[in-house]
């Protein structure tokens, strides 16, 4: 039974099949395909330079490796829009860790020789070029507020409203996003990238760009919530509008689950998930940037662009997969992917350390030591008030629900009284209509008593 709940999160099955020919492993055909194709590389092409000959035999054992990858890596949490593209990303992933193995073993100089050799561009560039946040920040003025609304902002906007997707979880969130320029405070005697005004670190990131990003995230995530999941096979609709339509939302999630990162009664084990979460989530944004730093690389640079959005389709199923291993009791083992990519977050740190030996060097330990410290505090108080406001808010769900399930009552005993009082008041009416009839009665006998006497 634990067996089962741990598959849903590494390898889940996909319930409603359309169309069969894209769900057959094809292994055959595959194998035979590759091996032609290796068959007319290896036969045709120049080998005259050594570093073009030792790159394409990487990029053939590369290519294998994911073709093995598609047929036997597991398919992960997801199966939109293919669980072959998320075994895709797992081959990827896993290549990448064993470059990022490769690289920790050289000197700096072999790395940035790599990178300048297909890069040639980047011989010349130094990271003094970058640009300075930290400067002539008072007074403050709209210039300046503009001029630091560049294509970044836009980049940190987009990037927090998919952290808010991920994630879910608006304490979660906030608690990532201040510590965030928490980190950049503690750490900017590193990187001088990091040293930003207080209008910018608080206004335009916390408030701007994180803030709106998270709101945005999850009004997107509550639209999902909302939404009627009902999946209609393709061969049963006759329109070709249709067709082309069920085509495009296969890229579109099979359903949504709504997360509890915290329960009312989460304790220790579930704060130190969460401080595992933010630690590793920090850890993972500060190796881009001292790859970047150390490296030499500008930031809109393609390989840090591509770096980014290859570790954001990883992140995708590495949340849902520690997710479920958070919050599942029944659920033993972390996710496949999960343990990937916390292996990735480390070999860069490892690298960053081994090649940025000069810039570490120059390491306050107790800033850092102090950062450890306050991600522990954050992740504590986070968990605290989020456990205080789900108590607070199943409170009022049971008053609510109470009051709506004795209003039914009162509405009851309300009619009862008013079909009593209507008894009485047309029982008083009753009466006052007899005494009424006794009265005319006695006066017409009256009358009659009167008229025999006269006659008489």
């Amino acid at each position: 039974m634990d067996d089962d709940h741990f598959i849903y999160i590494n390898e889940r099955p996909v319930d409603d099949i359309s169309l069969e020919i894209f769900y057959k492993p094809h292994t055959l055909s595959l194998l035979l395909t590759s091996i032609t194709g290796l068959v007319y590389f290896a036969f045709t092409r120049n080998e005259e330079s050594l570093y073009d000959n030792i790159l394409a035999g990487i990029l053939a054992a590369s290519f294998f490796f994911l073709v093995i990858s598609l047929l036997a890596a597991p398919n992960g949490p997801f199966v939109r829009p293919h669980p072959a593209v998320w075994r895709l990303v797992f081959g990827l992933s896993v290549l990448y860790l064993m470059f990022l193995m490769t690289m920790i073993f050289q000197n700096y100089q072999t790395v940035r020789g790599i990178l300048v050799h297909y890069y040639p561009e980047l011989r010349n560039f130094s990271i003094d070029h970058e640009k300075v946040y930290g400067e002539d920040c008072n007074p403050v003025t709209w210039e300046k507020l503009w001029s630091h609304v560049d294509v970044f902002a836009f980049a940190h906007f987009s990037g927090w409203v998919m952290k808010a997707i991920l994630v879910r979880h608006y304490g979660i969130l906030w608690t990532i996003s201040i510590m965030w320029e928490v980190t950049e405070v503690l750490f900017s005697h590193l990187l001088p990238n990091f040293i930003e005004c207080w209008w910018d670190a608080f206004g335009l990131d916390v408030l701007l760009c994180n803030g709106l990003g998270i709101y945005v995230g999850m009004q997107i995530c509550r639209y999902l919530e909302m939404r009627d999941y009902h999946w209609e096979s393709v061969r049963t609709i006759r329109t070709t509008r249709g067709k082309i339509k069920r085509c495009v939302l296969q890229f579109t999630p099979h359903s949504w689950t709504q997360v509890r990162w915290l329960q009312p009664e989460s304790g220790f084990m579930r704060m130190f998930a969460m401080w595992q979460l933010i630690v590793f989530w920090m850890l993972s944004e500060l190796n881009t940037f001292f790859l970047k730093h150390i490296l030499e690389t500008p930031p809109d640079h393609p390989l840090v662009i591509a770096r980014i959005l290859f570790l954001g389709l990883i992140v995708a199923p590495t949340v849902r997969q520690y997710y479920g291993y958070v919050t599942d009791s029944r659920c033993r083992r972390m996710g496949t992917q999960c343990w990937i990519f916390v292996a990735i977050t480390l070999a860069e740190a490892v690298l960053c350390v081994k090649l940025g030996k000069d810039v570490f060097a120059k390491a306050q330990l107790l800033k850092i030591l102090a950062w450890l410290i306050l991600l522990g505090l954050a992740s504590a108080l986070s968990v605290f008030l989020s456990v205080l406001w789900g108590r607070w808010r199943e409170g009022t769900a049971e008053e609510l629900w109470r009051t709506a399930a004795d209003k039914p009552v009162e509405e009851e005993e309300e009619a009862e009284e008013l079909d009593d009082e209507a008894v009485k008041e047309k029982q008083e009416l009753d009466d006052e209509t007899e005494t009424g009839k006794e009265n005319k009665l006695k006066q017409v006998n009256n009358v009659k008593h009167r008229k025999k006497r006269i006659h008489s």
